[in-house]
């Protein structure tokens, strides 16, 4: 199963790449109920940690698409929830446009499993060395480090 997820992430991305098409994503600063940043390895793709997200369907709103992909990523609901900015990704071929917020999670994080290999809550300021270099910087403008350009 994980051969094909891989394969099929490989595939897609490409394909994107080729057809330079145009997407909107989001990503969520989620912190846990000791204050520590939940980050999440994927099961495909690169192997950093990274802040959790994904795509915003057609007729979905990108805060309605956080709130959905929390869910499906790591069963939690969202609260406290507030716009953090809006980026644009040039990755990989592809026009991206990604809208971060930061919130608080109800629940426990788990990996689901599928999509998501591993959850790993940690300190902001402590960052462990797999941290995505995205994730570095969102963390390090909203600790005030670093100013934000709109590139994600």
């Amino acid at each position: 199963m994980r051969a094909m997820i891989d394969l099929a992430h490989r595939v897609r991305r490409k394909a994107m790449a080729v057809l330079g098409v145009k997407t909107r994503g989001v990503k969520v600063m989620a912190f846990d109920v000791a204050g520590r940043l939940v980050l999440v390895r994927h099961r495909y793709g690169s192997p950093q940690l990274m802040l959790p997200g994904g795509g915003v369907g057609r007729r979905e709103t990108p805060a309605a698409a956080a709130a959905r992909e929390i869910a499906e990523e790591i069963g939690c609901t969202l609260a406290e929830v507030e716009p953090a900015g809006i980026f644009a990704a040039r990755a990989e071929g592809r026009r991206d446009t990604v809208h971060l917020f930061r919130a608080r999670l109800a629940g426990t994080p788990q990996a689901d499993g599928i999509e998501i290999a591993e959850v790993v809550p940690v300190d902001p300021d402590a960052l462990p060395d797999a941290v995505s270099p995205a994730t570095r910087r969102r963390i390090d403008e909203w600790r005030g480090r670093r100013q934000a350009n709109g590139r994600w």
